[in-house]
């Protein structure tokens, strides 16, 4: 199930599991399992999950999850987040199933009160990062998502990949690096709390600068490089709306950014994946090891997931005898 503990580097992958939940939901929508309870979520997971493992042939893998709580986001910005709708009710009571799932395969799950998914996975992140050059093992992460919030901790060492979709444009699955995030979204992966500080981000109810979308916030970022630039440099030019001649600041441009400041440092915050939470991980619970496989091909026959099992990895029984001979 894992790399040769003996290469050189080793890959960790850190799986956002609330939002491989709403993918899955959504891409396999109206499963049931044989007794008619609604499945498509816990289809959806297992499928992506056994996918990683497959294709990513991780040595260490973890799950976090949101936890119901409201984070300290909601605490500083009331209307973070108050556009979702509530939970779908045939989608509440697959979440405890994928957990189980999960327990059954022996991942590590972490959810904390106060915090989403991918401040968890951004901590540890900056964790592996920080462990000193030459540290052993070498360590490569990949975060496993469908949000592209992650974009912002793509690194030289961590990636992002993202499960293709089914609909409404078939896409394939892809792992993006630094150059990937700037081709897919216009600018670098440092700049990506800046892009959502101008333009907002509907799906979170993030005000960014009101009259400024996408392309504009792209447009602004190439030229000043960072949210900060831009507001030095109405303020040290002491740019105003009614004559300036800066060939890019000027005009309704000027005015949407004078009045918008306070919102877009909020969305700024909002937007900004907090990678100090107070959570600590041991590299070695986190290692892919032998996996119940009995519990879970009883629950993959309960729910009728007969199509995953030729996916699962051989468990140590399969192996030895592989090993004895091969």
């Amino acid at each position: 199930m894992a790399n040769d503990p003996d290469a050189k580097e080793q890959v960790l992958v850190l799986i956002d599991g609330h939002a491989l939940i709403y993918r899955a939901y959504h891409a396999f929508q109206d499963l049931t399992s044989p007794d008619g309870l609604p499945i498509s979520a816990v289809y959806g997971f297992c499928r992506i999950l056994l996918t990683v493992i497959q294709e990513l042939k991780p040595e260490y893998i973890l799950v976090t999850f949101d936890h119901h709580q409201p984070t300290f986001r909601h605490a500083e910005y009331l209307g973070y987040k108050a556009n979702r709708e509530e939970m779908p009710d045939d989608l509440k009571p697959q979440i405890q199933k994928i957990k189980d799932f999960v327990t059954a395969f022996n991942i590590p799950q972490f959810i904390l009160p106060g915090y989403e998914a991918d401040d968890l996975i951004g901590t540890i992140v900056r964790q592996v990062e920080m462990r000193p050059l030459g540290t052993n093992p070498e360590l490569r992460t990949i975060i496993v998502t469908g949000d592209r919030d992650a974009f912002q901790l793509v690194s030289e060492r961590t990636h992002v990949w993202m499960p293709g979709r089914s609909k409404p444009v078939r896409t394939q699955d892809t792992e993006y690096d630094k150059e990937g995030v700037l081709k897919k979204m216009g600018v670098r992966p440092d700049q990506i709390i800046d892009l959502k500080a101008l333009m907002g981000d509907a799906s979170d109810n993030i005000p960014g600068v009101t009259g400024i979308g996408e392309k504009g916030a792209i447009k602004l970022l190439t030229e000043f490089d960072t949210l900060e630039k831009i507001y030095k440099t109405i303020e040290t030019e002491n740019l105003q709306i009614s004559d300036s001649k800066h060939p890019m600041l000027k005009g309704s441009l000027l005015r949407k950014l004078a009045e918008g400041y306070n919102d877009a440092m909020l969305s700024k915050r909002l937007a900004t994946i907090d990678q100090e939470s107070p959570i600590t991980v041991e590299l070695d619970l986190c290692r892919l090891a032998a996996y119940r496989k009995d519990d879970v091909l009883k629950m993959f026959q309960e729910y009728g997931f007969k199509s995953l099992i030729h996916s699962l990895p051989a468990d140590e029984f399969e192996q030895s005898v592989q090993g004895a001979l091969f």
